[in-house]
């Protein structure tokens, strides 16, 4: 067994690499214009919306982030608490502009409006 110390020694480490992590891969956040931080989902609730939007992340994200958007090979898990809580436009604005820091390419090619279909499925995650 180990001796208390080392675990929360240990349990410290796992915390502070978990944050740093984390920072790290909202460093985009930054870059966001308030005007697009606050652009609405003209799709919100919209079921037909997000069942398209689930049809364009298997072709065109899934690769990245894993067919559930749980990640894949360091890429972001979409259920995290950060990108739930993102607004709908840094969403957009992301897939628009990407950053490519983070290895996250633009999706400015497809049409706005496949776009928010894609915010509007990774905001239906659970």
């Amino acid at each position: 067994m180990m001796p208390k110390k080392l675990l929360l020694s240990l349990a410290c480490l796992f915390t502070l690499a978990a944050f740093v992590g984390a920072a790290a891969d909202t460093t985009w956040l930054l870059k966001v214009p308030e005007k697009s931080r606050a652009k609405q989902n003209p799709f919100s609730g919209n079921s037909d919306a997000a069942a398209a939007g689930a049809r364009l992340f298997q072709q065109n994200c899934a690769q990245c982030h894993g067919s559930d958007g749980t990640g894949r090979d360091k890429k972001p898990n979409l259920h995290s608490g950060r990108i739930r809580s993102a607004t709908p436009g840094e969403l957009e604005w992301l897939l628009t502009n990407g950053s490519m820091k983070n290895g996250m390419p633009s999706w400015s090619r497809l049409p706005e409006g496949q776009r928010w279909q894609i915010v509007t499925y990774v905001k239906s995650l659970p």
